[in-house]
Formats: structure tokens, sequence, C-alpha cells
């Protein structure tokens, strides 16, 4: 279970989630009004007849495995002087599944939001208004996460879509690197991921381009930073098979040429850049 907590005026709810429902603490709605007692708070509010009548109806229509007959007869009960009704015998005589109780040191009793906004208007109406605001916000602040997480997740898709294209253009195409060249030793890993890129080393691009700044991976476009990105991940994989330097300048040099080839031709790729 995941455990979240919201504050609502000065008091700590907490919100459990279970097979992806939530369910918030009665025992923290509880302390609102009794911080000593909240347990006979709860225990007062489901010894009532209207209380019964609204977890046995969530039950049947949420709940196809819920006793009816052990309800009819606590629904027969309730409201007498005498009755009197705990969480865990409500669930254990009903197989019912709106409320949970947990035992230990962050247990408690704790409902599905439906019952537990029905038990904050009982405590306090004002007290239930701030708790659905506050549980709102908690659900948009996911929400919003989960968004961003899709968008994100949607054009890493759409790019190594594209990168499996078929398609030619001729612009910015990696140059097809000579025999001379890919037998040169470079200084370090990363001049020869821009030798299979830009066909050409971090200092030659300085000096054939004195007077800007940053380097040469700072100037590249968004389809060569997603194809040397790509190149990264290649080259591990080569130098953990001990692949010679040159070898895998070569093969890196290639895969940099078909994967911009298929990026540039596609147009869609202009909208992953507004």
């Amino acid at each position: 279970m995941k455990n979240q907590k919201i504050d609502v005026q000065g008091k700590e709810i907490t919100i459990i989630t279970r097979e992806q429902k939530d369910y918030i603490s009665l025992t923290d709605i509880a302390k609102y009004k009794n911080i000593d007692a909240p347990a006979d708070i709860v225990k007062n509010w489901m010894r009532s007849r209207s209380t019964i009548d609204f977890l046995g109806l969530w039950e049947r229509l949420n709940n196809p495995n819920f006793k009816l007959v052990e309800f009819d007869q606590f629904r027969n009960e309730a409201g007498a002087n005498y009755f009197v009704l705990s969480p865990l015998k409500w669930i254990e005589t009903t197989n019912a599944i709106g409320i949970i109780s947990r035992s230990g040191k962050n247990g408690g009793t704790f409902a599905h939001k439906d019952i537990a906004f029905e038990f904050a208007s009982w405590v306090s109406s004002e007290f239930k208004l701030y708790l659905i605001k506050e549980f709102q916000r908690l659900k948009d602040e996911e929400n919003n996460r989960l968004r961003l997480d899709w968008t994100l997740q949607r054009t890493i898709s759409k790019i190594n879509y594209l990168i499996h294209t078929d398609a030619i253009k001729a612009n910015l195409i990696p140059p097809e690197l000579s025999k001379k060249q890919t037998q040169l030793i470079y200084a370090s890993e990363a001049d020869i991921l821009n030798m299979a890129m830009f066909g050409m080393t971090a200092k030659e691009w300085r000096d054939r381009n004195p007077g800007k700044d940053g380097n040469i991976r700072d100037t590249a476009t968004l389809e060569q930073l997603v194809v040397l990105s790509n190149l990264e991940s290649i080259n591990s994989v080569l130098i953990h098979q001990a692949v010679p330097p040159g070898e895998r300048l070569t093969h890196l040099n290639q895969i940099a040429i078909t994967q911009m080839k298929s990026l540039l031709e596609n147009r869609n790729i202009k909208r992953l850049k507004q």
C-alpha cells in the first residue's frame, strides 16, 4: 500500500492506496472531534441506522461478495441502545471492502473516499469541505505528474519511431569517414563519438570556429543530439565486447548516417521541436 498525507485545518490525514483505490483514515478525521478517543467517534457513527444503510448501499454497488443476510441483521439492530458495532466486526461479519482496519503503529480505520467524505460530513461539514479540497489538490498534482510522464514517454516513442523509418535527405548527414580517419587513435571516447557524428574532433571544431562559444555539441541540432545519445549507448556495448576503437568508429559512423537520414526525412520531427 502507498501512504500519503495531506494537511486539513492543521490535522494530518493519512491516505492509503489499495488496488488503485484511495482509502482515507477515519481515525485521523475523528481526531478533529476527539483527539484522545478517535476510535469511539468512529464507533458512534457506525451505531446509527442511516450509517448502516449508507455502508450497505455502498457495498452492494461495489462488492459482489457482500453478505446481505448479515447486513440485514445489523440494519435491524442499528439505533437500538444496546447496539455497538466496530469497524473490524463490520468487515469480518459482512465481508465488507469499503472499510479497512489496520493494527500497529500506523494502524487505524480507513475507508474508501466515498465513505470517508460521508463520515467527515457527520463529524463537521466545514471539515468535510476542506478535506475534499485538499484531497482534490493531491489528485490534481498526481495527474499533472502523470501527464508530464506521458508526454515525455510519447515524445521519446515518436523519436524512436522516426529512427526506424526509411527515407533519405542530404542535409546534416554525418560524412562517411575514410579508412585513414578510422585508423587514427583519438584522445578520448568522446572524440570517437564526435568523429562518428560530426566528422571531426572537439579540437578540430574549435580550430575551425575560433569565434564561437561552447563546444561542438552545444551547436548540435535536436536530431544530432538524439542520434548522439543512441551512439553513446551503442558504444558502451561495443566497449564491453572489446571491439577495437577503429572498428567501433566505423560502425558508429554508419549508424549515425543511417539514423540521421531517417530523422531528417520525416517532417513530423519539426513538431517535436515546437
